[in-house]
This record gives structure tokens, C-alpha cells and sequence, in this order.
């Protein structure tokens, strides 16, 4: 029974490890600044 409680402890330690590393392995400083406003309906595009 103890083996048996291991092994599952075991795997959701890796299952917690794997959210971690997929959640914060791509990015430097954490969470981008929302700094950056959605382009406006009204404007024309740049390039017409």
C-alpha cells in the first residue's frame, strides 16, 4: 500500500513540475506588460 502511495505521489510531483515548465519556460521577466493597445477601428492600415 505505502508503494503504491509513493508511485502517485511520484507522478503528481512530475504532472506539478510539467504545468510549471510549460507556464513559465518561455518568458524572461514573467508576465509581458500590458502596455500595448489593440490597433483602433478608425485608423487605416499603414500600408494603404
Amino acid at each position: 500500500m505505502g508503494l503504491i502511495l509513493l508511485e502517485a505521489l511520484a507522478a503528481l510531483l512530475i504532472l506539478v513540475f510539467i504545468v510549471w515548465w510549460t507556464m513559465f519556460s518561455g518568458r524572461d521577466e514573467g508576465e509581458p506588460p500590458d502596455a500595448q493597445e489593440p490597433p483602433s477601428d478608425r485608423e487605416p492600415p499603414a500600408g494603404r
